[in-house]
């Protein structure tokens, strides 16, 4: 069954299952690796952040030099400039970030996980609804444990998200490539 216009049919990847086979197990890897050096993940998921908002900085700067206007400049130019401190910041003191993104990221999971309870509860008596809240708590209660642990923890958090998200893509890519070979 296909989700839109663009998505090939399992059969059609049959010819490359051995390439999403390979991805997967090299994700698996990495994942593992990532596990075993929580540390060092930690680091690489905030010198990966660090070179996006890099990018990010460049784009705004290039853009300011584009616009019309000396308002519209400065706004781009002084943002371009705050993404290239940030990232500055980031490959310096890459514990210190660490402990602010980890920060940032309990918040973001109690507000999410407040809001599918809200929305949960919102859907009552609809089928399903038990579920979004309890995923909404879920999260929230996920939210409240990094920032309980704040900011001993924040060496360790982005690394293990990092290091599961590895081993939940390369497990994806293994089903995936499994289903393409027998199709």
């Amino acid at each position: 069954m296909a989700f839109g216009m663009n998505t090939p049919p399992i059969s059609r990847l049959h010819e490359r299952w051995g390439w999403f086979l390979g991805l997967g197990l090299l994700l698996i890897v990495f994942g593992v690796i990532a596990f075993a050096n929580l540390f060092a993940a930690t680091v690489a998921s905030v010198f990966y952040i660090g070179m996006l908002m890099l990018i990010g900085g460049i784009a705004h700067l290039v853009h300011a030099f584009q616009v019309k206007g000396w308002e519209h400049a400065l706004y781009w130019g002084l943002s371009g400039l705050l993404y290239t401190l940030a990232c500055l910041l980031a490959f310096w003191t890459p514990a210190l970030t660490a402990v602010v993104l980890t920060l940032l990221m309990a918040m973001a999971l109690v507000v999410a996980g407040i809001f599918r309870i809200w929305i949960g509860i919102r859907l009552r008596p609809q089928r399903g609804s038990g579920w979004i809240v309890l995923a909404g708590v879920v999260t929230a209660v996920a939210g409240l444990i990094i920032a309980l642990g704040w900011p001993v923890n924040s060496l360790l958090i982005l690394g293990i998200f990092l290091a599961a998200d590895l081993v939940m893509q390369g497990s994806a890519m293994l089903a995936l490539a499994l289903a393409a070979r027998s199709a």
